[in-house]
């Protein structure tokens, strides 16, 4: 594959996916419970930049994660244009991210897959142990940190992490990137813009999803095989509030 097809390589997973519709590396351990956080909901014209839940170093590393994934192309802007970090940190200074509903308590034993992670680990201090884990490999094996690595290394580091091919000792990198960051990103491009991410609806638009109307039972019925012009505006929660 050549580097001009990556782009429309990534651009039709999100096609098919809309349509199919931390603490640090030293200190892994947590108190016996973990308080949920009280659900909030973010202010949709909140600046992009006042991140909740990352730091710096974390934000660096999730805007170029998020622009790795999404390169700004014919058919949107980059992943951080389009909102998909900023999502990512507010579902993680939100109740999923401080593991509301979890078991956090222990014992933790090895579990078959579909039980889930079993970590004392709340997603969010997951998601950065994961980052810091992550950066040391890449000082190890580039010199650099993975937000300051050219677009084809930090792709190919996100390939060896995917594929089980980089491993931390102490962290399982894979379910880090298969069941905590892909699944956000994922969402990121897909939910409501209210929510920080799919900024002006771009993949919606791109997908023909007419947003909150899709309700509508008879329209699917007479649009069924043909664009629905809704898709053209679709509407937002904060269209209706």
């Amino acid at each position: 594959m050549t580097d001009q097809d990556k782009p429309n390589e990534r651009r039709s997973f999100l096609k098919q996916a809309g349509l199919a519709g931390v603490a640090s590396l030293t200190s892994l351990s947590l108190p016996a419970e973990t308080a949920a956080a009280t659900p909030t909901t973010p202010k949709p014209e909140q600046p992009a930049s006042a991140y909740m839940s990352l730091g710096p170093d974390e934000a660096a590393f999730i805007e170029a994660l998020v622009n790795v994934l999404c390169p700004a192309d014919e058919f949107s802007p980059n992943g951080v244009d389009c909102g998909l970090a900023t999502y990512i940190d507010r579902q993680l200074a939100g109740p999923y991210g401080q593991g509301d509903r979890r078991y956090l308590r222990g014992p933790f034993k090895h579990g078959k897959p579909e039980l889930g992670l079993q970590l004392p680990l709340t997603p969010e201090q997951f998601c950065k142990a994961g980052i810091a884990a992550i950066n040391l490999a890449c000082m190890r094996d580039h010199g650099t940190s993975f937000d300051q690595l050219p677009l084809a290394s930090a792709e190919a580091v996100l390939r060896e992490i995917e594929a089980n091919r980089m491993t931390d000792a102490r962290l399982p990198l894979a379910s880090w990137f298969n069941e905590i960051i892909y699944p956000l990103f994922n969402e990121a491009c897909f939910a409501d813009p209210i929510y920080g991410g799919n900024r002006d609806a771009v993949f919606w638009k791109m997908i023909g999803y007419p947003g909150l109307p899709a309700t509508h039972s008879v329209d699917m019925v007479r649009y069924r095989g043909k664009p629905y012009p809704g898709a053209k505006t679709p509407k937002s929660i904060i269209d209706f509030s």
